[in-house]
């Protein structure tokens, strides 16, 4: 059944490709299909698909026209609807999908304000992998409390997707727990993956959303706005994103955010995550190791 899953998804990805790469991209095995992340797009280069092993080309040299049709799919023909999160780099498309792009900025005043002349895109194959938080969320909380946490893997290693499911599972409580009061501030717009004011992935009944915001400024705004019990966010990369989680922390508001590291001792070594691990504000870190064969195992241990 997970097997049809992923392969569903992988389907439905694949409708936002041009018709003459479609065929190309549903020629591939089952079993590929099932473990495809994304389709990498290149001017000039074969339409490419991002498997655990790597990327492998599977079709036809990617044309401009070919990323200009990409961009009208994934938006309905309604770019324009698309235009804030087309400055960051990426749309978010209905279904839970997301599409990276790079081409020429177009800056005004140092800001920049559009993309043109599109040259690459990715394609993320969005697949929610609900119930991968479920063994993990008890082992979150000390004497009914949430204890603050760090999910911490390498790029593409199932942070945000081990953080949308933990959100999830929050918001929703158990048997044994309420449901919290989760503020989701998704800068990237890849957890929640919000479509005009619509999550296209699950994340709680009481899981407020603050999209495309910069964490620094969504994560007081949520404070101010909203009484949330916990803030949750996708990377922490500045300091102005750790001076923010401080402030969240020192309000009594529990924190749930990923970093970039393999492991604690690896974060330790990175002069911002040092200064993170010497603020004391998160208690346990949650590692997420990757085999071979594409699985992941969760490991919670303790923070210094």
């Amino acid at each position: 059944m997970e097997n049809q899953e992923a392969v569903r998804r992988y389907e439905e990805a694949a409708r936002f490709l041009p018709a003459r790469l479609r065929a190309s991209a549903l020629a591939l095995s089952e079993a590929d299909r099932a473990a495809a992340e994304e389709f990498r797009l290149r001017t000039g280069q074969p339409l490419a698909v991002l498997l655990p092993e790597g990327e492998r080309e599977i079709g036809p040299a990617v044309t401009p026209a070919d990323l200009e049709t990409l961009c009208d799919l994934a938006t309905d023909y309604s770019r324009y609807a698309a235009a804030e999160t087309l400055r960051c780099g990426y749309l978010a498309v209905r279904g839970g999908f997301r599409v990276g792009l790079c081409g020429t900025a177009v800056m005004k005043e140092g800001v920049c304000t559009s993309l043109r002349d599109v040259s690459s895109a990715a394609v993320r194959i969005a697949r929610e992998k609900r119930g991968i938080g479920e063994a993990v969320v008890p082992r979150l909380f000390r004497e009914g409390r949430f204890q603050n946490t760090l999910l911490l893997s390498p790029p593409g290693g199932g942070k945000t997707t081990l953080l949308r499911d933990l959100v999830r599972y929050l918001s929703a409580g158990g048997d044994d727990r309420e449901g919290l009061r989760v503020s989701l501030i998704d800068e990237r717009g890849e957890a929640a993956v919000m479509v005009r004011g619509v999550p296209q992935m699950d994340v709680g009944p009481r899981t407020d959303v603050l999209d495309a915001c910069p964490k620094a400024l969504g994560i007081p705004m949520a404070l101010r706005a909203m009484n949330p019990q916990v803030i949750a966010v996708d990377e922490i990369t500045a300091e102005a994103d750790l001076a923010a989680a401080v402030q969240a922390a020192g309000c009594g508001v529990g924190l749930l955010a990923t970093v970039h590291a393999s492991d604690v001792e690896e974060m330790a070594r990175r002069p911002l995550y040092r200064r993170l691990l010497a603020e004391g504000v998160f208690r346990l870190a949650v590692q997420i190791r990757r085999a071979e064969t594409g699985e992941r195992t969760y490991q919670v241990e303790e923070l210094p």
